[in-house]
């Protein structure tokens, strides 16, 4: 079934019609139809957080494995061996920071990417709106990085670090991070959907973003090197979210400034152009998915 908006007419005195039409306006979110199936949307979160861990041995605990021991190898090789600035920060709390919002972007971006193909049966069966499936595997991830945050906290703790006024921006961030994940993900989830050999480039994308990204690094390494070009390092929305991260978390270093309203005007191109070609793309997925 095609996209579409969902339309009722009560017509007396007989029952009341359900006559779905397509869209007109391909730029529009769909809000009041999301509220309206929110215990849909609910559900396929849900239902995303148990089969990412059904049958395993430790559960949730692998949201704290994986960025934990990633840090303990960006530690030694980046750190001791590279000796990359951590810009007065102990290498773990410099590379946990970064990877906090990192891992939930990269898992996030790879889980809408393959939701459209993912639940093709349910697509071809029964309407309901479609933007509801990535969203879905964007909130998901939040979990994961709630789990992870616990870790960052006692790490703080035993680091004698303690969060300043700026904590306060961390939401900010993490809401730019979650925009960031749903409008490429958006995107790709669309074109994967007819070109299935786009899962197939998103790792390798995600592999190439993430050296892009001040995750290894400093922002104001970029900045040293280049002086008069380094707010264009902000057209990489991640690089806003992880420098915000690292200050607002820490305390330590300056605040991203022009590089996070770089990249916060990034990401809202990203994102309106990306519902424009998901809703567009959405008449026909149902016939190729």
């Amino acid at each position: 079934m095609s996209s579409a908006t969902a339309v009722r007419h009560a017509a007396a005195p007989g029952p009341a019609v359900l006559r779905i039409e397509p869209r007109t306006r391909w730029w529009e979110i769909p809000f009041a139809e999301l509220k309206e199936y929110r215990e849909l949307l609910y559900f396929f979160v849900w239902r995303d957080i148990k089969i990412r861990y059904k049958q395993t041995a430790i559960g949730a605990a692998w949201a704290v494995l994986q960025p934990f021991l990633t840090m303990l190898i960006f530690s030694l090789f980046f750190g001791k061996l590279a000796h990359i600035p951590p810009e007065g920060l102990p290498y773990p709390i410099f590379y946990y920071a970064a990877l906090l919002p990192w891992m939930y972007f990269a898992a996030a971006l790879q889980n809408a990417t393959n939701t459209i193909v993912e639940n093709q049966r349910l697509i071809t069966k029964v309407y309901f709106p479609r933007l509801a499936l990535p969203l879905s595997s964007v909130l998901s991830g939040l979990v994961d990085f709630g789990v992870s945050f616990l870790m960052f906290a006692a790490m703080m703790i035993y680091y004698g670090i303690r969060p300043t006024a700026a904590a306060l921006w961390v939401p900010a961030f993490l809401l730019l991070a979650v925009l960031t994940a749903f409008g490429v993900g958006l995107w790709l989830a669309a074109m994967n959907a007819i070109y299935r050999d786009v899962r197939y480039v998103v790792p390798f994308l995600v592999q190439f973003w993430m050296f892009a990204s001040p995750v290894v690094y400093p922002s104001s390494l970029v900045a040293a090197k280049w002086p008069k070009w380094a707010w264009l390092y902000g057209l990489n929305p991640m690089a806003g979210v992880i420098e915000g991260f690292r200050w607002s978390l820490t305390g330590h270093g300056q605040p991203p400034g022009r590089l996070v309203f770089v990249s916060a005007g990034v990401v809202i191109v990203v994102l309106v152009s990306a519902v424009a070609y998901f809703q567009k793309m959405e008449t026909t997925i149902a016939d190729v998915v």
